[in-house]
């Protein structure tokens, strides 16, 4: 007895609609322990940032952010602004290629000596 099979259709691709993001820290972020502990090879003087993905556009992801909704803590606090020069270029993508960026985002930047906080 057999069974024909049919041909499954490729999965329709969504249109991409993630972003990365980076946010400019206040220096006040270094007296966090938390975040001091994160960021073993920060050198003095550099930026300190948070990076993150959203579905949201970034201007708005900041906004909500700062407004306290789904809010990280040391963004709703320290949160100064975008620092676009650092993702526009990527934007958009699809989920799974967000997820990556926004960890090579983070890697690059802790070798360049920043401190970085990622959700």
């Amino acid at each position: 007895m057999s069974r024909t099979t049919e041909p499954q259709t490729p999965r329709k691709r969504r249109r991409p609609r993630y972003h990365v993001y980076v946010v400019e820290l206040a220096p006040d972020v270094l007296q966090e322990v938390r975040f001091r502990r994160c960021n073993p090879d920060y050198i003095e003087g550099r930026p300190c940032v948070y990076v993150g993905m959203t579905g949201l556009d970034p201007d708005v992801r900041f906004d909500k952010h700062k407004a306290g909704i789904q809010s990280n803590a040391y963004v709703f606090r320290y949160g100064i602004r975008l620092l676009p020069d650092l993702y526009e270029g990527f934007n958009p993508m699809t989920r799974d290629e967000a997820v990556e960026r926004e960890v090579e985002i983070g890697l690059d930047l802790r070798s360049a000596g920043f401190g970085v906080w990622q959700a």
